[in-house]
C-alpha cells in the first residue's frame, strides 16, 4: 500500500478506536499508554464541553449514567461540524434521533437539553436588532409589531426550569410551561415566565408577519371567544406596549 493511503488508513483505525475502544481495535504499534492518552484527551474534552453547557441534565442524571450518555454520542453520533461551539446543539440533535428511534430515554430528557441549549445558542446568534428596520415609536396598533429576533417564545411540557436532582415530576403538568428567552444590549440571556395569551400573540406576530398589531388582537380574541373584542384590543394594547418597554417589540416594520 503506498505511504499516503497507509497513513490514512491507520488514522481512520486509530479514529475508530478513540471513539469505540471496546468496539474497535487500535493500529498496531502503538503503546497502550500512547493510546490512552489520546482516548482520554478527546473524550474529555467533549465532556468538558457538554458538561458545562448542559449542567441540570448532568446532575440529574449523574454517575455512571450522564458519562454513559456520552460515551455513546461521542461513539455514535456523526457531527456535521467540525466547531466546538456547535458540539451541544449536535448533542441535541443526538439525543432528539435517540427520541426518534425509541431509545426508551425519560421523555423529559430532550426538553430539558433544548431549554438548556437555548441560552448558548442566542448568546451566540448573530441576529441584531438592528438589521431590523422598525420605528421605535411607531403605532403598535396601526402598524405592524416589529418583533425583536433576540427574544424567542419557548413552550415545553415539562416544567423545564424546575427540574433539578430530586425534583422531576413523574408526569408532565396539565399546562405548559411557556417561556421567552431574551438577549439584552449588555448580551446577558434572561429568561421569563410569559402567560398563554402573551405567547399565543408572539406566536402570531410570527405566524402572519404581516397583520397590524390591532388586526393580530382581533385575531386572538376570536380564538379566544372574547365577548368583546374592542375591550380585547385595549387590553392588547397595553401588552403591546409592555413588550416594546421590555425589548420584545422593537416598534412597527418600515419598508
Amino acid at each position: 500500500m503506498p505511504a499516503p493511503e497507509q497513513l490514512a488508513a491507520q488514522q481512520a483505525r486509530l479514529a475508530a478506536h478513540v471513539r469505540d475502544p471496546d468496539g474497535e481495535a487500535p493500529p498496531p504499534g502503538i503503546e497502550e499508554r500512547r493510546l490512552q492518552v489520546y482516548r482520554d484527551l478527546f473524550f474529555n474534552s467533549v465532556r468538558g464541553i457538554l458538561s458545562s453547557n448542559f449542567p441540570v441534565l448532568r446532575q440529574i442524571l449523574g454517575e455512571p449514567a450522564w458519562p454513559e450518555l456520552l460515551r455513546a454520542f461521542y461513539r455514535d453520533h456523526r457531527s456535521a461540524t467540525p466547531l466546538f461551539p456547535e458540539l451541544p446543539r449536535e448533542f441535541l440533535q443526538y439525543l432528539q434521533a435517540r427520541a426518534e428511534a425509541g431509545a426508551g430515554d425519560p421523555p423529559w430528557w430532550l426538553e430539558l437539553a433544548h431549554y438548556e441549549w437555548v441560552e448558548l445558542a442566542l448568546d451566540l446568534s448573530e441576529e441584531r436588532d438592528e438589521d431590523v428596520p422598525h420605528d421605535p415609536a411607531g403605532d403598535l396598533l396601526a402598524g405592524v409589531p416589529a418583533a425583536s429576533p433576540l427574544a424567542w417564545p419557548l413552550a415545553y411540557a415539562w416544567p423545564v426550569h424546575q427540574l433539578a436532582p430530586g425534583r422531576v415530576p413523574e408526569t408532565p403538568p396539565a399546562a405548559p410551561t411557556l417561556l421567552l428567552v431574551r438577549r439584552d444590549a449588555g448580551f446577558n440571556v434572561r429568561f421569563h415566565a410569559l402567560s398563554p395569551l402573551t405567547f399565543r400573540l408572539l406566536q402570531r406576530l410570527s405566524e402572519a408577519p404581516g397583520l397590524s398589531g390591532r388586526e393580530q388582537l382581533l385575531a386572538l380574541a376570536a380564538e379566544a371567544n372574547a365577548p368583546d373584542p374592542e375591550a380585547f384590543v385595549a387590553d392588547g394594547q397595553r401588552m403591546l406596549a409592555q413588550l416594546r418597554h421590555d425589548g420584545v417589540l422593537l416598534g412597527t416594520l418600515t419598508d
